[in-house]
């Protein structure tokens, strides 16, 4: 069987990395829709049917499993491909194919619960709460999927989301470092003045900002904790995978590369993502 990474364009490689190293001897198909990135500022409708269609892709390819290492996916699209496409998909297909999303492993990793655990009693909120700021693209903020999950499990921690708007663009075309800079010190102060002060954690929740890490982190107070997805999404995919044994994940460790834009225009960023050369082929 072969797992396929589905992203709006070259973001998703953090997470499809971390998934390489977790399974070495798995096939993996990447594939990144460069012909319509970013996501973040398209309408839900579609959000939708491209990543429909991306992960119909993956399936033509003979994944069986698919992950959207992409939050705007993953928070717009996801849930409703689960309920109104996949069942059909299965019959159609004849196999037990699904999709899997990021943002679930992510809120588990900032709030220590897991996503099938029944979530606590409600209580008073806490005077002193844990502030998590979250960094994301527009239609993830506007969304509020973080708020709304994180506070169904943890009554002491409160998440602010900030619309990072261009940034995901401006990274998928490789802007300059100062260009990206100057963006993420006025959205980090701009969460900071919205809040109040300083987010005690971080989460940056567009798979494409694990380029600009350091960046975050130099303009966040310093020893501010960032929650990095593609970690928590190898270790929720593991468990996942215990849970499900008829998802064999053996094979010969063959990493493809696709993209629905022009291959070769994204090689030297792409290249960055992943730390060594990178072929990607057209679909």
């Amino acid at each position: 069987m072969a797992i396929g990474v589905f992203d709006s364009g070259i973001g998703g490689l953090s997470v499809h990395h971390a998934l390489v190293d977790r399974f070495p001897q798995t096939d993996f198909v990447y594939l990144g829709d460069q012909a319509h990135a970013p996501y973040g500022p398209r309408a839900g409708p579609e959000i939708v049917e491209l990543t429909r269609a991306g992960c119909g892709t993956l399936f033509a390819r003979g994944c069986d499993l698919v992950v959207l290492a992409c939050n705007t996916a993953s928070a717009i699209a996801l849930r409703q491909l689960q309920q109104d496409w996949l069942p059909g998909e299965r019959t159609r297909l004849g196999r037990p194919v699904n999709v899997l999303g990021i943002i679930v492993p992510t809120i588990e990793a900032a709030t220590g619960v897991q996503w099938e655990q029944n979530p606590p009693p409600r209580g008073e909120k806490l005077e002193q709460l844990d502030v998590i700021g979250v960094f994301c693209t527009r239609a993830t903020a506007a969304s509020r999927v973080y708020e709304i999950e994180i506070d169904k499990r943890r009554t002491d921690v409160a998440a602010f989301s900030e619309p990072c708007v261009s940034l995901a663009g401006l990274i998928e075309s490789g802007a300059p470092r100062a260009e990206l800079k100057a963006l993420v010190d006025r959205h980090v102060e701009a969460l900071t003045r919205r809040i109040g002060r300083a987010p005690d954690r971080a989460i940056l929740g567009c798979t494409h900002y694990e380029i600009t890490a350091d960046l975050f982190t130099d303009a966040l107070p310093p020893g501010t904790p960032l929650i990095h997805q593609p970690g928590a999404t190898a270790d929720a995919l593991a468990r996942y995978l215990q849970r499900r044994p008829d998802y064999a994940t053996g094979g010969s460790g063959l990493r493809t590369f696709l993209t629905t834009g022009t291959p070769g225009a994204q090689h030297a960023l792409a290249e960055a993502f992943w730390g060594a050369p990178l072929s990607f082929q057209a679909v």
